[in-house]
């Protein structure tokens, strides 16, 4: 039996994005179909590096051509990835694809240590990562990566200093713990703090980057709002203890995206210290905050719950010496990767069906 390329993608267009819930052909993820006798080679553009299904997306490809080819015939299939976007045309930072807003209600939920592992968890999969700390008066991104004594470099860019972002784990970073003393206190007024946000949105030489996730400081304030004006963010990430206290917070926060006015879309709910789990006796769990706190509320409004973190002495001693937990071996690392593919995996969903998000125009009557 001759085969054609056009018979490959027939056949190959019976194969379902198991997220996307859509063949792959339509979705424009076959490329390079060759047909020579005794092989069929093509190769499948993913959504994101840390696509979770990648393995599946292979064995079904495979199972397809098999069908109308064959045992015999060698099928040789290149798996590669193109992240997607919806902030097309975007004149402000217009190489990054997705822009990630983390957030929590309230302090001490760990958001900056979940924000620090899952950037770099993003990193290790190939993805171009980016992390704004945008937390301006308790930035503890330059500890948790090990560069608080680090200064980025000003470039002059067509008579404009640009600030070049420090780079650590394969991840650029941009905080004001980077320009001010770490002993200092930043006693800023609001304004002052959003014109610091905004600088390092406008003022920062980012490049071509997948994703930009900011690591936004607790509760609503002045700088949710900037960021919101300032930029289309792709979506956001709530992050939550299942301690009563912390969820009444983050219900806070998640309305606050859902309000019409700003409508950007949740793309979940991840609940960090889900568990108490010792050193010693590791297969032992202690819910001493609560239990499925994060996973009941992302029910509630109907968003992903992206995943749990336990609480483990190990994330915290990882955080303090600027080693992040998801670069060593074992099962916290693991839960790491696992929630960045979670997250990778909703923002091509979101990408895929909704249109992008518009910047927030607040008028004042």
């Amino acid at each position: 039996m001759n085969l054609t390329e056009k018979d490959v993608l027939k056949a190959l267009s019976k194969v379902e994005d198991p997220d996307l819930k859509r063949d792959l052909v339509s979705l424009n993820m076959i490329r390079d179909v060759v047909v020579a006798p005794g092989k069929i080679s093509f190769t499948v553009v993913l959504t994101t590096p840390a696509c979770p299904l990648k393995d599946k997306i292979r064995h079904d490809c495979e199972e397809a051509v098999e069908a109308i080819a064959g045992q015999a015939v060698e099928i040789d299939i290149t798996m590669t990835s193109s992240v997607t976007t919806s902030r097309n045309n975007a004149p402000l930072l217009p190489g990054v694809k997705n822009i990630v807003a983390i957030a929590s209600g309230k302090g001490g939920v760990g958001k900056s240590t979940v924000t620090t592992n899952l950037a770099v968890a993003l990193a290790k999969t190939g993805a171009k990562v980016g992390l704004i700390d945008a937390d301006i008066y308790g930035p503890s991104i330059p500890t948790m990566f090990n560069c608080e004594h680090e200064q980025p470099l000003v470039k002059e860019i067509n008579g404009k200093n640009i600030i070049i972002p420090l780079e650590q784990y394969g991840v650029k970073l941009m905080s004001i713990g980077f320009l001010a003393p770490p002993d200092s206190a930043v006693v800023w007024r609001g304004p002052m703090a959003s014109s610091a946000l905004k600088q390092f949105f406008g003022d920062a030489l980012w490049g071509e980057l997948d994703y930009l996730l900011i690591d936004l400081p607790p509760g609503t304030s002045d700088i949710h709002l900037t960021m919101v004006q300032t930029v289309p963010v792709t979506g956001a990430v709530i992050v939550t203890t299942p301690q009563k206290v912390a969820l009444a917070d983050a219900n806070k926060g998640l309305a606050m995206f859902k309000q019409p006015q700003i409508n950007v879309p949740v793309l979940g709910v991840v609940e960090n210290m889900a568990w108490f789990t010792p050193e010693e006796l590791p297969d032992n769990q202690y819910f001493i905050f609560g239990k499925d706190g994060g996973k009941n509320l992302s029910e509630k409004y109907k968003v992903p719950f992206l995943g749990q973190i336990p609480l483990v002495q190990s994330i915290r001693e990882s955080g303090d010496s600027g080693l992040p937990a998801v670069l060593k071996d074992g099962p916290v690392s693991m839960a790491f990767m696992n929630l960045a593919e979670s997250l990778a995996r909703e923002i091509a969903i979101r990408n895929a069906t909704f249109a992008e998000t518009q910047k927030v125009e607040i008028k004042v009557s």
